[in-house]
């Protein structure tokens, strides 16, 4: 088991975890639909992606009652 040989102070405890906060993401407009989207990602909202569409989005399906 590992044991510290001195004691590490707050101060150089604290600027070793200086740089492991998180950034925050960088949204950018999807140029179909206008809605926020990860960069080089598909849009979430209309499935597009570079003026293409890649994933077709369903409306509500309907099933029957009978079926479920």
């Amino acid at each position: 088991m590992a044991v510290q040989q001195n004691k590490v102070s707050k101060s150089r405890r604290n600027n070793r975890r200086a740089h492991d906060s998180l950034t925050a993401a960088n949204p950018n407009e999807c140029s179909n639909c206008g809605e926020l989207k990860r960069p080089h990602h598909v849009c979430a909202a209309c499935g597009h992606y570079d003026d293409n569409e890649v994933v077709s989005l369903n409306e509500e399906i309907d099933l029957d009652e009978d079926a479920a």
